[in-house]
């Protein structure tokens, strides 16, 4: 699949909102524009006012299309982690009576049974991952399509989240004036990025520190495995010192970037000025008491994190712990983790030019996510609700139904799959008929009863 063109990720993060424009050409990432602006209508991650998340949404879009002189139409947009489920999921379907080459919306339909199971009325599925395909009992098939056979089955994976989150997502983008081509699942799309082949094969504990929440995930067999949120980040690290040396909170956002130390031991007796309120002047405090106040919290954060993955046995990864995020940029930030975790600690900083701050890297993962894709991975998305990715445009196979005869895709109004199947219908044929199945059913049942 050819996913050469033109990307823009889009990461709604709870202080500030990341859009990152990039041309995908043979294989290789070119950053051409990024715009970062303060997000408004947020809390701990989560979209808590549309209107205004839109218009903070609107003004760093304007940023990343003065950036690189071009419009921007549509977005592939992350999504958090809180209250995830991820399941296992299978699907089978009957491709037709007798064998004919499985085709694009065979992938779609088995794909569709997949995703389709019991949830509660408020989750909703944000993905379905496809992990092989078996062909008439021959399994270990990462592409049907082209193969011969009369039943596809698919094992997979379900990710399932709040339809609240998801709604609001879609909403605010939608309000800003923005299609959404794909809404992608945040450490999902940072484990195919910040870990290298062997660390997602072998087992790699990922954090992502963001401001309002720190996510933490575990990657094995490249797969993401398990997933929690502590609602807690660097936003707390800021109200902490602007607390205890009684300071605004943009003093304390200042004093933390210009002289923050997560490692108090690594601090150093340095004082510089800190504005009081209520003083007229200001008062000196030394590098390493401000360290302390910052070690305080980071080390809570990071204990709870290491209390939830010794209580699945999961602090033995081969992969030990990557570290990302805005609030990992705190200098030292890795010696806390290294002697908190008693493992290897790495912290991954996005490589381009203009995003060399761990900041940046999830919005900087949407968009290696997306250009990653193969077409079974879009086919099998396009089968549920949440994903609005556009189905592959070839017609591969000679009979099967055209992408304009299957789907019409919008920012709001997406066909189920049934009217898809049913639309391609009027038009042509359909590979899989529904009175054949219960022909051959019927014959089965009367020669097992003579």
């Amino acid at each position: 699949m050819d996913n050469s063109g033109i990307y823009v990720g889009l990461d709604i993060g709870t202080t500030s909102i990341k859009v990152i424009v990039a041309e995908y050409v043979n294989g290789q990432m070119s950053v051409i524009g990024v715009g970062s602006e303060r997000s408004d209508g947020m809390n701990r991650g989560v979209i808590v006012d549309i209107d205004k998340a839109s218009a903070a949404i609107k003004r760093a879009i304007s940023v990343a299309e003065n950036k690189a002189n071009l419009k921007i139409h549509e977005v592939v947009a992350g999504i958090p982690a809180n209250l995830l489920k991820i399941e296992p999921c299978r699907g089978m379907i009957a491709i037709a009576e007798t064998s004919r080459e499985i085709t694009n919306q065979d992938v779609i339909n088995v794909a569709n049974a997949a995703s389709v199971h019991s949830l509660p009325p408020e989750q909703e599925v944000i993905d379905v991952l496809p992990d092989e395909f078996v062909v008439d009992g021959f399994d270990g098939i990462k592409d049907p399509r082209g193969m011969v056979g009369v039943r596809l089955e698919m094992n997979g994976t379900v990710l399932t989240g709040p339809k609240t989150i998801i709604h609001n997502t879609k909403r605010a983008i939608q309000q800003a004036g923005l299609h959404l081509s794909d809404l992608v699942l945040n450490p999902l799309a940072l484990g195919r990025t910040v870990l290298n082949d062997g660390e997602q094969d072998f087992g790699t504990i990922l954090i992502d520190m963001g401001a309002g929440q720190t996510t933490t995930a575990i990657v094995h067999d490249h797969h993401l495995k398990y997933t929690y949120v502590d609602q807690e980040g660097g936003q707390f690290v800021t109200k902490d010192i602007s607390v205890v040396l009684n300071t605004s909170l943009s003093n304390a956002e200042k004093l933390k970037r210009e002289y923050g130390y997560a490692f108090a031991d690594g601090a150093s007796e340095d004082g510089f000025p800190v504005e009081v309120v209520g003083q007229s002047a200001p008062s000196q405090i030394t590098e390493k008491y401000l360290a302390e106040i910052i070690e305080a919290r980071l080390e809570q954060i990071l204990n709870n994190a290491y209390n939830h993955l010794e209580n699945i046995d999961a602090l033995d990864m081969p992969g030990g712990v990557v570290i990302t995020g805005g609030a990992a940029a705190i200098p030292g930030i890795q010696s806390l983790a290294a002697d908190i975790f008693g493992t290897n600690v790495r912290l991954y900083v996005p490589e381009p030019m203009g995003l060399r701050h761990p900041a940046f890297a999830q919005a900087y993962a949407l968009l290696n996510y997306e250009a990653s894709l193969s077409e079974v991975d879009v086919l099998a998305k396009s089968a549920m609700v949440a994903g609005t990715r556009k189905v592959p445009e070839q017609q591969t196979f000679a009979d099967e139904p055209t992408t304009e005869d299957t789907y019409e895709n919008t920012a709001n109004d997406r066909p189920s799959t049934q009217q898809s199947v049913k639309k391609a219908k009027s038009k042509k044929e359909s590979s899989f008929s529904f009175s054949g199945l219960m022909a051959s059913i019927k014959r089965w049942f009367s020669e097992f009863f003579d």
